[in-house]
């Protein structure tokens, strides 16, 4: 970028004590609306170099719906505030260290969990089943939000569990964890906690791919005997897994095919969930009926539990 770096935005004249005029609502809607522009833009900006970053202006403006002007003013008043930082000699924009202060504060405020509830509560309605979000702390899997549907209803887990990450629902979070992490994991002697556990780092590994591959979990007993789960992933505006959206429920209640009938109410809703934080995530297939196999097929295939 060309444009010299003293260039700063205009100071904007003082607010006056009255509050903005709404915005007109459409027929029929009596909501108020009381957006703001400018700060619906410089959101934009901020989502498109969440997602896209490090990148030059131009990549940004476009992501973010506005022209070159009004995104190199905003990144300059996000440069002043430390929010980013401009590599002149590559000519790109990333995020600014402060944004790791709000990070953390979100974190400690439970900003995910908050998020999350209305999704889990929509979700459990809809299957009648408990659900459960999950994010990996370190080597750990931590229940960060629950539903429980109804009282009668057994929770296999509450809010701040927390157990490792090669078993049950969890191994999804391991299969989308930075490399060194998994390998950190599958380093250590893997626990079992019941005879149907997973310890074995080879298969563990492999079935890493498998979960990768297909977009969701399905475990069997692996960790609470006598339960089945349906585990799906939640991603961020980066893209990037930052949590696992779960239904489990008694295995006298989850025989086939039920747990593959669930399958698509909980991916619809880790897509809604993951397009709430701000991720561009598409629609989640149709479900389909699994072909019948033969015995050989379903020994061979086992990714989550035989």
């Amino acid at each position: 970028m060309t444009a010299a770096r003293s260039e700063r935005a205009p100071v904007r004249p003082a607010r006056s004590a009255s509050p903005p005029a709404a915005k007109p609502a459409p027929a029929g809607d009596k909501t108020p609306d009381y957006s703001i522009a400018a700060v619906d833009r410089a959101l934009d900006l901020l989502e498109a170099l969440g997602r896209i970053a490090p990148a030059p202006l131009v990549s940004l403006a476009e992501a973010a719906g506005c022209t070159r002007t009004a995104a190199f003013r905003l990144l300059r008043t996000l440069e002043a505030r430390g929010f980013a930082i401009q590599d002149e000699a590559r000519g790109v924009w990333r995020l600014g260290a402060r944004w790791a202060m709000l990070g953390r504060a979100a974190q400690d405020q439970g900003a995910l969990a908050a998020a999350a509830q209305p999704f889990l509560a929509e979700l459990g309605q809809a299957v009648g089943e408990n659900t459960y979000l999950r994010a990996r702390d370190g080597l750990q899997a931590e229940t960060v939000g629950t539903f429980q549907i109804d009282p009668a209803l057994r929770l296999y887990s509450v809010a701040g569990d927390r157990r490792p990450l090669h078993a049950g629902a969890a191994r999804l979070l391991l299969a989308y964890a930075p490399e060194a992490v998994q390998t950190q994991v599958l380093a250590q002697r893997l626990p079992r906690f019941t005879p149907a556990t997973r310890t074995d780092p080879a298969w563990v590994a492999a079935d890493l791919q498998r979960i990768r591959g297909r977009g969701y979990l399905i475990t069997a007993d692996e960790v609470t005997p006598g339960t089945v789960s349906i585990t799906c992933p939640v991603r961020d505006a980066s893209g990037q897994v930052v949590a696992a959206l779960t239904v489990s429920a008694p295995s006298m209640r989850m025989r086939p095919p039920r747990p593959r009938s669930l399958l698509g109410p909980v991916q619809e809703a880790a897509v809604k969930l993951s397009r709430a934080l701000g991720a561009q995530v598409p629609d989640p297939p149709p479900p389909h009926e699994p072909k019948p196999r033969t015995a050989a097929a379903r020994s061979a295939a086992a990714p989550a539990h035989p």
